[in-house]
């Protein structure tokens, strides 16, 4: 997949005994892009049952994106909210507990065990294939957390000749356009570096690996430091058996706070008070052994496993512990069959995950458990339409040994939470004429709730966040029609991709704030049935215009998302409020509109190359979030003013030049946020003013 075919005609004598070469070559549309994360298996780009993008490599490094969830926000209708993914509006923000957007590297969750969370520098963004985006639910094939989507992040193995690649880089902040932000003397300096090698040893393949980071922040007294190391070593003990390991650490520590400080906007709004900064020193390492085996039928057999550990030492300044150890052990297995005759992939699986849980977060030890089973089928009738359908039946486990008094002084029950949920998938891709494929799909999605939202309790910023045991699962469906239609003009191709898509949840958890005997604090709560509904359009191509190689991505993504029950009207006094009215107390808003998303957002990329130098610009726009926690208006000092004078969004506009020595060297510039925008993703938190880094990359 995603070469082209190569015919040759062999005329051989009796007794003659000769060997032939075939270099197979690329196909060059975009179209044709190998992938593999819609079905497990590798399918055409232009084939796929699903909205699905694809994130390469160079346009990672030409923007020295150091974690892949900074490069993830090129892609239309990501966000990543405060390190939390969402896809169209999907996700809101839920303060560091759950995610619906599964992250995976080479089909293996990473999601952190306890709480759910993407710990995106694990992800060895030095050694990057491509990342392959799903958008909408796609818990059939990957289970709890793919309620929202699956970020699949596929690493290189080592190819015919050896290659290296170190890279170094250094970035400089900028004061920014309002000086009384400034708390330094001197800018804010950041610097790091990564270098790759991959070779081929007979039959041994080796992949390793290595990145450190030093970022002093924009935001006074905080700051990240860390290395990661990885790994990963493939033998062939023959041409259907392989055997392959892989492993990453990560050692590092860092300090951040959660908001501003108090009238800190005025006079220094990238400072904080004592209460909500805190310390964190981590550790984290996982191995992964990967089995795979064809019979002498041509049947795939695949097993994946991993033991991944995590030390979490954090502290808040004012003693707070908010530490957490956990450790995971994994295993997935895989069938896969092709009939070739008919044009039809079978593909089946058994997975099992088991954790452990201990942490002065959470009130104590927790063990949880994972079982599933899936199936999906995939047939091509025609050799035009394509069909997609799968099941899967997860059952899920969390216990305790025993009650504990939370924070707040309630008495906290022991685990013993058990659950089961089927979920379907059905999709269809047709090839209604050469270069236009049209598509249709929907798919069920399931979350578990994680122990974080259940279990967690501590003091942020001032304010509690309090544990509740009786938090249900969310569950929901995804729709989408849409059309993806290539085009070629002279030695310049790409395509552009319109679809109209729907999200319903049933029984969605948000983080809100509820009242009780120790007073009001957040808890996760369901707030019943929501619904996103939009469309979104994109456009990608790469070629030659004016005879300029020249690369863009672009894309515009409209949503509108609503809850199920929302009702203005006030509550009387000594009355309980019905759903509806909890749901609007806590929102900032009075109109029916989801926490913590943007209705509109704007992205574009561009790239060419005028002889030795690649010239980039890129912009964001986003409209204004309309609705956020109306708590955060009281505890966030000048929240309202901040909000009142950006209630029409941002616009980021970045630029880039580089130039290249050689094939082996090249120095680049990237200029952020040219306009020296101050703006915030999340309130409470101003994001970086005008920077610039130069990098230097070697490849060899």
């Amino acid at each position: 997949v995603g070469y082209e075919t190569y015919q040759m005609e062999i005329t051989l004598e009796d007794g003659d005994i000769s060997a032939f070469d075939y270099p197979l070559m690329p196909q060059s549309t975009l179209l044709k892009t190998a992938t593999v994360t819609s079905g497990k298996f590798e399918k055409p780009l232009s084939e796929v049952t699903v909205s699905l993008e694809v994130l390469k490599p160079n346009l990672i490094e030409n923007t020295n994106k150091i974690t892949i969830d900074q490069a993830l926000e090129k892609i239309p209708g990501v966000t990543i909210l405060d390190g939390q993914a969402n896809i169209r509006g999907g996700s809101g923000f839920s303060q560091g507990a759950g995610s619906r957007v599964l992250l995976l590297i080479d089909d293996m969750p990473i999601l952190q065990a306890d709480a759910g969370f993407p710990n995106w520098d694990d992800v060895p963004i030095e050694n990057i294939e491509q990342v392959e985006i799903i958008k909408g639910a796609a818990s059939a094939l990957y289970g709890s957390s793919a309620l929202n989507g699956v970020i699949n992040v596929r690493t290189a193995y080592a190819k015919s000749d050896p290659i290296t690649k170190i890279s170094t880089f250094g970035t400089m902040t900028f004061k920014p356009e309002d000086t009384t932000g400034v708390w330094w003397d001197s800018p804010p300096m950041t610097f790091g570096g990564s270098v790759s090698h991959r070779r081929k040893m007979g039959k041994l393949d080796l992949v390793v690996g290595g990145f450190y980071l030093n970022q002093e922040s924009h935001n006074q007294d905080t700051y990240k430091k860390y290395g990661r190391f990885n790994f990963s070593a493939r033998y062939r003990f023959t041409d259907r058996f392989t055997f392959s390991l892989t492993g990453n650490m990560n050692n590092g520590n860092s300090v951040a706070f959660f908001y501003w400080g108090r009238n800190s906007f005025y006079t220094g709004h990238r400072t904080a008070t004592t209460s909500n900064v805190s310390s964190r020193e981590r550790f984290r390492y996982n191995l992964d052994p990967v089995i795979s085996y064809y019979d002498k039928s041509g049947n795939k057999h695949k097993f994946q496993g991993r033991f991944a550990a995590v030390d979490n030492k954090n502290f808040t300044e004012i003693g707070e512990d908010q530490s957490n150890q956990s450790t995971v052990l994994y295993g997935e297995y895989q069938f896969q069959r092709r009939f070739s005759a008919i044009n039809f992939v079978l593909i089946a699986g058994l997975v099992g995950t088991r954790t452990n849980v201990d942490a002065p977060l959470y009130g104590g030890q927790y063990d949880a458990s994972n079982l599933a089973g899936f199936v999906q089928l995939d047939k091509k009738m025609f050799d035009r339409l394509n069909i997609s359908a799968g099941f899967r039946y997860e059952s899920n486990r969390l216990t305790s040994a025993e009650e504990y008094e939370s924070c707040t002084g309630t008495i906290i029950p022991a685990a013993d939470m058990r659950e089961s949920k089927p979920v379907f998938r059905f999709g269809l891709n047709y090839e209604a004429a050469p270069f236009t494929f049209v598509r249709a799909s929907v798919g069920q999605g399931y979350r578990y709730p994680t122990i974080a939202e259940t279990y967690i309790c501590t003091n942020v910023g001032g304010f509690f966040v309090s544990p509740n045991p009786d938090l249900r699962s969310e569950t929901g469906w995804s729709g989408e029609i849409g059309i993806k239609q290539g085009f070629k003009v002279s030695s310049f191709e790409g395509f552009l991709d319109i679809s109209a898509f729907v999200l319903r949840y049933q029984d969605m958890m948000e983080f809100n704030l509820v009242s009780g005997g120790f007073g009001s604090t957040f808890r996760s709560t369901n707030i019943g049935n929501t619904e996103i509904k939009g469309y979104e359009i994109s456009l990608q191509g790469r070629g030659d215009i004016f005879g300029l190689p020249t690369f863009f991505l672009a894309g515009y993504t409209n949503v509108d998302p609503t809850f199920g029950e929302f009702d203005t009207t006030p509550v009387p006094a000594g009355e309980i409020p019905s759903l509806g009215q909890i749901n609007s107390n806590n929102s900032s808003s009075d109109e029916n509109v989801l926490k913590y998303r943007s209705r509109h957002l704007f992205k574009f990329d561009l790239e060419t190359q005028i002889k030795k130098f690649a010239v980039g610009i890129a912009t964001l726009r986003a409209s204004n979030i309309e609705a956020i926690d109306a708590a955060f208006l009281l505890i966030v000092p000048n929240l309202i003013k901040h909000r009142e004078e950006n209630a029409n969004g941002y616009t980021v506009f970045n630029g880039r030049v580089a130039y290249n020595f050689s094939e082996k060297v090249k120095l680049s510039a990237i200029l952020n946020n040219i306009s020296n925008r101050m703006y915030t993703l999340r309130p409470g938190i101003v994001e970086a003013p005008r920077n610039l880094t130069a990098r230097l990359d070697f490849k060899f």
